[in-house]
């Protein structure tokens, strides 16, 4: 358990809803840091309950702001010099890990001004490339690989933008990258990807329509048979086999349906919910 009294070089943040089947592979996989925050959106499994007996902090929410909302609550609650966020779903390899220990040992320089430009010398985030795993396949190739995500940074230089779904982590400084892998172990099975795909193209649409984009069937067709040339071909999807092909198919249809929603809640506004 880490020492209440001291500051934590090293936060990891995540947020969770009924991940009672990655989030202690996810926490032990991150053992190497200060602490832990889980911020659970009302799971009805025993997420809770396994992060609090990992040595988490864990906070329930009742409500649903959307995943960059939600992530800016886990940030709020860190108190570490630098931090981690991660998914239920994600496991920091070894070689990651040793990467990032040597990252953020970095000495800092004192500095009087607290302004998150000017907090320490040097890189102030780093990206991480993610391997991301699509029916129980590494996916090597397409638009899966390489995925560089901004991941871990300096509390005070970063926050996520209030996106529903797709949210980007915006810090002010200097990025830099690191080489070792963030192993994502998603999509377990096609009824898996195709329930995530039809909520998070529902959740983009909304976004997009709120930020005053338009969209049109014709629109929604161009951008799904941009997707599958862009992941099948040009960055050869072929090359993971038959998966590579459902991948992209996967891909240009979930292109295709969120531009398709962004037309239908476009046409009204009373389509739009609530913020």
């Amino acid at each position: 358990m880490p020492d209440p009294e001291q500051t934590p070089h090293l936060s990891v943040i995540l947020i969770t809803h009924n991940e009672s089947r990655n989030i202690l592979g996810c926490l032990r996989s991150v053992a190497f840091a200060g602490e832990w925050i889980v911020v659970d959106s009302g799971s009805t499994d025993y997420t809770r309950e396994i992060a609090l007996s990992f040595g988490a902090h864990v906070v329930k929410t009742d409500d649903w702001p959307g995943f960059g909302a939600q992530k800016n609550r886990a940030l709020a609650l860190a108190r570490g010099r630098w931090v981690l966020s991660i998914d239920a779903d994600e496991r920091v390899s070894e070689a990651l890990a040793a990467q990032i220990n040597a990252a953020i040992r970095t000495p800092d320089v004192h500095l009087a001004t607290t302004s998150a430009a000017n907090a320490a010398s040097g890189p102030v985030g780093y990206a991480l490339p993610r391997l991301s795993s699509f029916c129980g396949q590494w996916m090597k190739h397409g638009d899966w690989y390489p995925d560089r995500v901004l991941r871990l940074f300096r509390r005070e230089a970063g926050r996520f933008s209030d996106d529903r779904v797709h949210e980007r982590l915006i810090v002010q400084g200097e990025v830099a990258a690191l080489s070792a892998h963030l192993l994502h172990e998603t999509m377990p099975s096609l009824d898996v990807a195709l329930d995530k795909m039809n909520r998070y193209s529902s959740g983009r649409a909304l976004d997009l329509v709120r930020a005053g984009r338009r969209g049109s069937l014709a629109s929604a067709l161009g951008h799904a048979l941009w997707a599958f040339v862009r992941g099948y071909l040009i960055k050869r999807g072929f090359l993971d086999g038959r998966l590579g092909l459902v991948l992209a198919l996967h891909v240009a249809e979930g292109t295709y349906y969120r531009y398709v929603k962004m037309w239908m809640l476009s046409r009204t506004s009373k389509a739009l919910p609530a913020e």
